[in-house]
């Protein structure tokens, strides 16, 4: 299979499943005590997490633009915290409140930072959770306008939003250069396939258990 037509199978596998990700990310609204501040807030711990996998998938690399990628990843999700830390603040919340390493690491952390190979981590990581992560920061952008709260939106869709697209292409250049085999490729799968089942289960269990609907990405 030429390698084009092996992304646009990945691309097709990808895009079905964020489709319903996506609508039902934005079919439910939070509870009645989460409003803006509680959704961003939520997004902290995504940041930082996906910062911690850039650093720690860098240190067990050997190719030298995966590990440059990596590097700017990690300084990406660092700056997002920090700017979502900002807008907290505007919005007047307690930053010493939100305690973001709060219960550990999340089932999403724990499955990224065991991956073992270089395929995996980039099919998983870069290409398949920044592409959901778009999905997310858009239903959230919505919640926003439709609140009235354009500077949040304006933060995810003129900041977050291009870098997150930016981590999802440079994901799949790199995808070209290493699924080049028929077991590289089973292995991009299988990873990519995961991260969105993962991706799910976390959804729906903080919908019942918090109350949490059209929370942003990382």
């Amino acid at each position: 299979m030429p390698i084009d037509q092996f992304l646009a199978e990945l691309d097709r596998s990808v895009h079905d499943a964020l489709v319903v990700l996506g609508d039902a990310a934005a079919a439910g609204e939070p509870g009645p005590d989460i409003g803006i501040p509680e959704l961003l807030a939520t997004a902290l711990k995504k940041e930082l997490e996906a910062s911690e996998e850039a650093a720690l998938w860098m240190t067990r690399e050997h190719d030298v633009d995966v590990k440059l990628a990596l590097a700017r990843q990690c300084g990406d999700e660092a700056k997002h915290y920090r700017l979502i830390e900002v807008r907290l603040r505007e919005l007047g919340v307690d930053l010493t409140a939100i305690h973001p390493l709060e219960g550990g690491p999340s089932p999403m952390f724990r499955f990224l930072a065991e991956l073992g190979t270089t395929v995996e981590r980039v099919a998983a990581g870069q290409f398949t959770r920044e592409a959901l992560a778009q999905v997310h920061n858009r239903v959230f952008i919505d919640y926003c306008e439709a609140h009235g709260d354009h500077t949040t939106a304006n933060l995810y869709r003129d900041v977050i939003q291009p870098d997150e697209a930016h981590h999802h292409d440079t994901g799949r250049r790199l995808l070209a250069r290493l699924a080049v085999t028929e077991e590289a490729r089973d292995l991009a799968r299988k990873a990519s396939a995961r991260t969105l089942a993962i991706a799910s289960e976390i959804q729906e269990m903080v919908r019942l258990k918090k109350g949490i609907a059209r929370a942003p990405g990382c």
